[in-house]
């Protein structure tokens, strides 16, 4: 199987902390590979670390082929990410942000005019082209930037905690439509610290204190704890309840 992301001891200091400790881990074309962790664990340092958007302190990582070191730029460009903070532009209209992202990405314009009906529809914002971003609702943002992220087609989409804070409904559409991307053969890496999510994703990685704990199939994590749900299965793969182990000033230099 071909592998889109390839990482090798990845590990992240800010002074004497460290966020992320030697993590490794490869992810192949088309898988649905989640980072579960609580706040604070490191899931944020690691994918802004693949983004190209902050450097490692040691390891080594690929993404689609591109050196994360010396390759930054060409990732930036091939890739769909979604922070775990809005970055859509809230003075903008849901339409004026998706012809925003896809001017930056240099979407042709009878391209992105095509990109833009399908979003509307597949986020469910189809007459919502006029409001301000401000206006919308919790879910619908997080719809709209999953949209925008995807503008340009990318084979690659970093999503970092999408669904935190949104209604159930709006999480069951966004998970439908993270199972048709993978299906397509996107490669979708996502963070979460919500349990159920993990049976979504073809392999689960359990990060604590910056450090990879287990990784397998939900199924093969839940059977190595010989027990029956993706919580049971992290405390005693991890050996701590699912909260965060470090504090408040730690998750905030470690971005989660």
């Amino acid at each position: 199987m071909e592998e889109a992301i390839v990482v090798e001891e990845l590990t992240r200091r800010f002074g004497r902390f460290v966020a992320v400790d030697h993590v490794s881990f490869s992810i192949v074309r088309g898988e649905v590979f989640g980072f579960l962790g609580p706040n604070g664990s490191g899931k944020s340092t690691t994918i802004r670390m693949l983004c190209g958007l902050l450097m490692p302190s040691e390891g080594r990582g690929w993404v689609a082929g591109w050196d994360i070191y010396t390759e930054a730029e060409r990732i930036k460009a091939h890739i769909g990410y979604m922070s775990q903070k809005f970055s859509l532009y809230e003075d903008l209209t849901v339409g004026e942000n998706l012809e925003f992202y896809g001017g930056i990405y240099g979407v042709p314009p009878r391209r992105l005019r095509a990109r833009r009906a399908e979003i509307l529809d597949r986020a469910g914002l189809r007459g919502q082209e006029r409001v301000l971003t401000r206006h919308l609702s919790v879910g619908w943002k997080q719809r709209l930037a999953l949209g925008c992220a995807l503008v340009h087609e990318p084979r690659i989409v970093f999503l970092d905690e999408p669904t935190s804070g949104v209604d159930p409904l709006s999480r069951r559409l966004f998970w439908a439509w993270i199972d048709e991307l993978a299906a397509q053969g996107v490669t979708v890496f996502v963070t979460t610290h919500i349990m159920d999510e993990a049976e979504h994703c073809d392999r689960v990685a359990l990060l604590s204190e910056g450090h990879l704990a287990a990784l397998d199939t939900p199924e093969g994590l839940k059977a190595q704890a010989g027990v029956e749900t993706m919580e049971e299965a992290f405390i005693a793969l991890v050996g701590t309840p699912f909260s965060s182990p470090r504090g408040r000033g730690d998750r905030g230099r470690s971005g989660g």
